[in-house]
């Protein structure tokens, strides 16, 4: 089940529990509307936890080292075009 369904039981579990008055002999709304709001809080928080740890992490990129040995000099000759 995804977020969506969890909030969606919540919801569900909310109207059952403070929006309706009906009276159904053997069942008992109110408390099916807090089992639905239970178990949708339940999935929320299971649907987090495996979310944060579906995350990838991406590596940065190689950083760049200046080599001291060959120091960068713009005297014209060591670009490549000079002599």
């Amino acid at each position: 089940m995804g977020l969506g369904g969890c909030i969606i039981l919540i919801a569900v579990g909310a109207i059952l529990t403070f929006a309706t008055d009906w009276d159904m002999q053997g069942v008992n709304l109110d408390l099916v509307g807090i089992i639905f709001m239970i178990v949708g809080l339940i999935g929320v928080a299971t649907f987090s936890s495996i979310a944060r740890r579906r995350r990838v992490v991406v590596p940065p990129a190689t950083p760049v080292v200046d080599d001291p040995a060959h120091p960068r000099t713009r005297d014209g000759y060591s670009d490549g075009y000079g002599v």
